[in-house]
């Protein structure tokens, strides 16, 4: 009797693996989901749209990567990275646009005419001074604070967007961008700038991928499970905090430099408060502390984000409205079923 008992009820170890194979099932079975979902709907639309959705998810995945090394690895709710990817964006801009002809109707801004290998260094370094000025403030705050004082730092940043009509032309944006030229040679072409853009994820996913499975990565994990035992163990936490913080804003203002080129246009509404939600949202989509989960939901996201727009039955003008409800819908089912994301390693 007691045999069989015995026999019938698996033991702790049984079902300790049978939940990591169910888990293991679950990532795998949302990779095939999404990335055939990719492949069927680009082979659908032809070669022009997968090119321009592969562009579009290389600045994205870059976006979600870069803030996952904050919130993900470290632990650091920030809703404010969208304010790095306009610094970047509004640099490639101002830098290597020429609105001379827009005069007349409107105040003159500086003229540059950088080009835009000389142009996306300076974006990034622009974001990264301004994440060590903001940085340092944000040092001082934790949890539900940080996360408010993030809040207002995006409401800073889209003001500045907006109101600094002698930098950034305010509401009239900023046209004519310049895309990327080496000599004779210009990325004027979809297919050159999408292998460009695959190019700095590579670096992007590469860089990032070293710095978590560093000695430095392992710290910031630490941070993340409890900053007060790392600070303990002589690790000054803050210092720590700043750095990846300013790494991540670099990357950031890196995708502002690729979306700017691509569009050829930067106004402010591409920086508004919902664009970090959906940011934010996109991480914990994907996973928290995976940086295979960040290009994972980056792929959902634009996927989600560009198919709305071929349901011929839905008005143009709810495209936007049912977009953010079908994401919504898709936050509340993970958070009940599967709190840590697609394929994360920490729940939220």
């Amino acid at each position: 009797m007691n045999g069989n008992a015995t026999t019938a009820s698996p033991s702790l170890f049984e079902r300790g693996m049978l939940m990591l194979r169910e888990k293991g099932d679950l990532e795998l079975y949302a990779n095939v989901f999404v990335i055939g979902w990719a492949v069927i709907f680009t082979l659908w639309q032809g070669v022009g749209f997968a090119v321009t959705l592969g562009t579009v998810f290389c600045i994205w995945a870059i976006l979600s990567v870069s803030l996952n090394l904050v919130v993900g690895y470290t632990g650091l709710l920030s809703v404010g990275h969208i304010g790095f990817f306009g610094i970047g964006a509004y640099g490639m801009a101002i830098l290597t646009s020429d609105t001379s002809y827009e005069l007349l109707r409107t105040e003159s801004i500086p003229q540059f005419g950088l080009p835009f290998f000389a142009a996306l260094p300076i974006c990034v370094l622009a974001a990264g001074v301004a994440a060590v000025v903001v940085g340092v403030v944000f040092n001082r705050f934790r949890d539900d604070i940080y996360v408010l004082v993030s809040f207002g730092f995006a409401i800073i940043a889209f003001n500045v967007f907006l109101s600094w009509r002698a930098l950034t032309r305010g509401a009239y944006g900023i046209p004519d961008v310049q895309r990327p030229q080496i000599g004779s040679w210009v990325a004027d072409g979809e297919i050159e700038f999408l292998a460009l853009c695959v190019v700095f994820l590579l670096i992007v996913v590469g860089i990032s991928w070293f710095l978590v499975s560093s000695s430095f990565g392992r710290v910031l994990k630490a941070i993340r499970e409890d900053e007060q035992v790392a600070q303990v163990f002589g690790y000054q936490t803050t210092y720590y905090k700043l750095a990846i913080w300013v790494i991540s804003a670099m990357m950031a203002g890196l995708a502002g430099g690729l979306l700017g080129s691509f569009t050829t246009f930067v106004d402010p509404n591409s920086f508004i408060l919902l664009e970090s939600m959906l940011l934010v949202s996109i991480v914990i989509l994907g996973g928290l502390a995976s940086i295979r989960g960040s290009l994972l939901g980056a792929l959902a996201f634009v996927l989600l984000e560009e198919g709305m727009r071929f349901i011929t039955y839905l008005p143009s003008e709810f495209i936007g409205q049912v977009r953010q409800v079908v994401l919504g819908v898709m936050l509340v089912l993970l958070m009940l079923f599967r709190p840590q994301g697609l394929a994360g390693r920490y729940k939220l």
